[in-house]
């Protein structure tokens, strides 16, 4: 190829990205995808390009930048890009499957790829079964919750009943634990659990969040888990708010914690020494445990927003003591104030953004639950007597919070 050609393909390679579409990747909405398909036609990011090399024999990629491009390539992908392919590959996927960005785990990302080029899922819904029939049954490899084992279990995913339960044994007729769709989430957990295939299930049991931690060896299996989950979450979610639409539904399905990591923490009196705990926050609940794979939360903090008169700061109070890590941050409550401290200052300032995050988003009538503190230092959520703008608290269909306001649950703090 000559010196010319290369240099006018380099440039229509430019144009091309240029074409509406085609500047995010075809699979994870990364900006700027520096790789494309020759045989699919689609621009894609960096490592996505890396997953469809999974499936060499469906997509064939070349770096746009690094890579010479003949002129029969170009126009191929020209005639297709990432509109058209999306029109085709993702023309029936259903309301409840989880779409991965580039913020998601490799794991979701890649079946995601597999699902829609290699699998062909989201062309037929008869190619969605696993996922959609509204029943699944199986095994999971779950860890135990006092010695932190892994051991096969049978789980059993009932659209109809509205439960997630598992068994201990294979042949026994009552279930270990049953879970109610209404409160389960699940979430990758590939780093904390130390398995790319690993899943973090939480529940409310007696009025306190549960989490249990599950893998399977096939990375379809777990990701057809999951969006069976989330099928299930949207069918309870459709009953319970009829006159919302799937795509005011689809972000309640699941969700994703804002921020995981190690804090040092001190008691309600500030006097404490502080010590090192695992914390998670998951929308308004700041939980914090002893490991970041305990069963149970040590305890919760309610978030709420600015105009409740809740703010974060940088630092700490003076004459605090007993702190090992240098970066504090004290979150102010109507009731009390929260201290706590980071190892590093980009610790430290990636907290403050998620709790910014947080007390920035104006709460929902539902969500006017606030902790009060009683004499043992037990933190009791219950309802507050906050008023909306409105005058009354509005209707829970109308912001599909689908928790009752009025639950309580204690925690130690």
């Amino acid at each position: 190829m000559m010196a010319s050609e290369l240099e006018r393909n380099r440039q229509r390679v430019k144009q091309l990205l240029e074409k509406p579409g085609n500047g995010k990747c075809a699979d994870c909405g990364a900006a700027d995808p520096e790789w494309a398909s020759y045989t699919l036609g689609v621009f894609v990011c960096h490592s996505c390009s890396g997953l469809h090399r999974n499936i060499a024999q469906i997509s064939k990629v070349k770096s746009l930048l690094l890579d010479p491009w003949s002129s029969s390539e170009l126009e191929f992908i020209d005639s297709v890009g990432n509109n058209v392919a999306k029109a085709k590959y993702e023309k029936l996927v259903p309301a409840f499957f989880y779409r991965p960005t580039y913020k998601d785990c490799l794991l979701l990302r890649d079946q995601w790829i597999r699902a829609k080029y290699e699998r062909k899922e989201f062309m037929s819904v008869e190619r969605q079964e696993a996922y959609s029939s509204g029943y699944r049954e199986g095994f999971l490899w779950k860890r135990g919750r006092d010695n932190g084992q892994y051991l096969s279990r049978k789980f059993i995913l009932s659209e109809r009943e509205g439960v997630l339960k598992y068994f201990n044994k294979q042949d026994a007729r009552e279930p270990k634990a049953i879970m109610k769709i209404d409160n389960v989430n699940a979430t990758f957990q590939p780093a904390k659990i130390g398995t790319p295939h690993a899943l973090q299930i939480t529940y409310l049991k007696d009025n306190s969040t549960r989490n249990i931690f599950v893998y399977h060896e096939d990375g379809k299996e777990i990701v057809d888990w999951f969006n069976g989950i989330r099928a299930a979450r949207l069918h309870y979610l459709q009953v319970a708010f009829p006159g919302a639409s799937d795509s005011e539904l689809s972000p309640k399905l699941t969700r994703n914690y804002l921020k995981e990591g190690y804090m040092e923490k001190t008691g309600p009196k500030h006097t404490e020494g502080f010590k090192k705990r695992w914390f998670t926050m998951d929308d308004r609940r700041l939980m914090y445990f002893k490991d970041p794979m305990d069963a149970y939360a040590r305890g919760e903090v309610f978030i709420g927003s600015k105009e409740n008169s809740y703010t974060v700061l940088p630092g700490l109070p003076p004459n605090v003591q007993g702190y090992h890590w240098q970066f504090g941050i004290t979150i102010v409550t109507p009731d009390r104030k929260f201290l706590f401290a980071c190892e590093t200052e980009q610790d430290q300032q990636d907290w403050i953004a998620a709790f910014q995050i947080v007390i920035n988003k104006p709460m929902l009538p539902q969500e006017y639950l606030k902790p009060i503190l009683s004499t043992n230092h037990d933190c009791a959520w219950t309802t507050s007597s906050a008023r909306t703008s409105k005058g009354a608290i509005d209707s829970p269909t109308l912001h599909l919070h689908e928790e009752p306001v009025t639950q309580i649950a204690t925690f130690v703090w």
